[in-house]
């Protein structure tokens, strides 16, 4: 049971409601005794209770609820928690990295236009780090395997390939939509709309 402690299965949301961050329930916890934050008693589609600490403590443990056994006995692992004095939506954009550009370029191989399966796709520096090419949002894109493997070492142009659009920095989002449900937990859909 220690090991749910820390997988991210709470969904933080501001004071208004609104989702900006996943935690453990480890962090969940420590945050709502120290005050920081209330726990969201979520009853069926219908019933949301803010509960704080205390009173979270004294909460049954229903079937479809994860618990973890303390010295004061049973306590239920919250799902939702609310920031007691945190009103805004922060914003962020995706990390750079192959699920940053995957998202980016939107499962499209950059040269040939092809929707790409997961596996098919890899990231192509468009300058090659052996000839001086950097790490970047302007230098990487989504790239078929074997296009990628065609074009090695090599510049676009210097194998008869040609970008879509040439690659950016993606905006900046609301965090909510950079949060992902990776363990599904039902609770999270009334915060996160999928």
């Amino acid at each position: 049971m220690s090991a749910l402690l820390h997988k991210t299965t709470v969904l933080v949301l501001n004071r208004n409601w609104q989702a900006i961050h996943a935690k453990t329930p480890a962090d969940a916890f420590c945050m709502m005794a120290s005050g920081a934050a209330t726990g969201l008693d979520v009853q069926g589609d219908d019933s949301i209770v803010p509960v704080k600490w205390d009173d979270w403590l004294k909460l049954p443990v229903r079937d479809e609820d994860q618990a973890v056994h303390t010295p004061r006995g049973i306590v239920r692992m919250p799902t939702v928690i609310v920031a007691a004095n945190y009103a805004k939506v922060p914003l962020c954009r995706p990390r750079l990295g192959a699920r940053g550009i995957w998202e980016r370029d939107g499962g499209i191989c950059q040269y040939t236009g092809r929707q790409l399966a997961p596996h098919e796709g890899n990231i192509d520096h468009i300058v090659p780090r052996s000839r001086g090419g950097a790490t970047s949002w302007e230098n990487c894109v989504l790239s078929h395997r074997d296009v990628n493997s065609k074009k090695g070492a090599r510049l676009p142009q210097e194998v008869g390939l040609r970008l879509l659009r040439k690659p950016q920095v993606p905006k900046s989002v609301p965090a909510s939509a950079l949060i992902r449900n990776l363990h599904g937990v039902r609770d999270w859909q009334k915060f996160l709309g999928a």
